[in-house]
């Protein structure tokens, strides 16, 4: 029996919220955050304790848009790079990755690649 769209979504949720008790993102490390649309991938850098974002990038940019399209790897890997150099602006080498519920594989393991190798450590 399959899931429906509702259920699926639910379920992720229940993996975000079990992964944010352990995922937080302190002064020293930041917590770096994805989400995931059918169109789109979204990733911040932010402080939990302070409780703002530093450094966000999006496929959803022109920026990013122009080189790749689509909801695809590719896009992944430059979203990653434009955090990672972003975030180098703003002084911020470390963080701890949180993957929203979303299994660490395809797209999110492509943009987790592509920030270690921009200079990002996690």
């Amino acid at each position: 029996m399959s899931l429906s769209a509702k259920d699926k979504v639910e379920a992720r949720q229940r993996r975000h919220r079990r992964v944010r008790k352990r995922v937080v993102g302190t002064k020293d490390r930041l917590r770096l955050s994805v989400f995931r649309s059918n169109s789109y991938l979204y990733a911040q850098i932010i402080d939990d304790l302070a409780g703002r974002t530093i450094v966000s990038a999006s496929t959803l940019e022109s920026s990013i848009r122009d080189r790749v399209t689509g909801n695809t790897i590719d896009a992944a890997k430059a979203l990653g790079t434009a955090l990672a150099e972003r975030a180098k602006a703003a002084n911020v080498t470390a963080v701890v990755f949180d993957r929203g519920g979303y299994q660490y594989h395809g797209k999110l393991k492509a943009l987790a690649e592509a920030a270690r190798q921009a200079g990002l450590s996690f």
